[in-house]
């Protein structure tokens, strides 16, 4: 069953298109893909979530490095295997160490070498399974990104929670038929 209504710009009403537009046009700067195409079947809903994905994947008070690892541990934690394959190349572009992130694809926790991952990834992993964080998981993530970076960390871990909601849900395959990178 396809449960993704395709949508072209031709196909579009003046709502979907202003928002394809604005993706279009923003700092992803390619046509929208990924959860984008479920969410412009509502554009009210496409054209927050983008706004507030726009902030948390560019301006987080966070180093790009940490912010892709939050989003790797939801994508694992989800097992959605397109954020998985588009967040990987991203991780490894902002200084990710591969080790890492083939132990976070095993299910595996990494041996990290930096506090700061450790933190971000503690925190993460803790919020996710358990739905609360205590106060050193809390703490930790304090002292590398400060009060502002935790909200931010858990706005991240919100939004990539929509985003690997969404993409499960309408089965976003991966593009030229590259197979799932993360099992069960």
């Amino acid at each position: 069953m396809t449960r993704l209504e395709s949508l072209s710009p031709e196909d579009m009403n003046e709502s979907q298109l202003a928002v394809w537009d604005e993706i279009r046009s923003g700092p992803r700067g390619a046509s929208p893909h990924g959860p984008f195409m479920a969410w412009l079947q509502s554009p009210q809903l496409a054209d927050r979530a983008q706004k507030l994905g726009e902030y948390l994947r560019f301006n987080a008070q966070m180093d790009k490095r940490l912010s892709e690892l939050a989003i790797l541990t939801v994508a694992r934690h989800w097992t959605a295997q397109y954020e998985w394959f588009a967040h990987k190349k991203f991780a490894l572009d902002a200084g990710l160490a591969e080790d890492i992130i083939d132990s976070i694809q095993d299910h595996e926790r990494p041996n990290f070498v930096k506090d700061d991952e450790a933190a971000i990834y503690d925190f993460s992993i803790e919020l996710q399974n358990a739905h609360k964080v205590s106060d050193d998981k809390y703490q930790g993530v304090v002292q590398h990104v400060g009060s502002a970076g935790a909200v931010d960390l858990v706005g991240l871990l919100g939004y990539y929670t929509l985003v690997s909601m969404t993409l499960n849900v309408y089965e976003v395959k991966l593009p030229n038929g590259v197979p799932d990178p993360l099992r069960p």
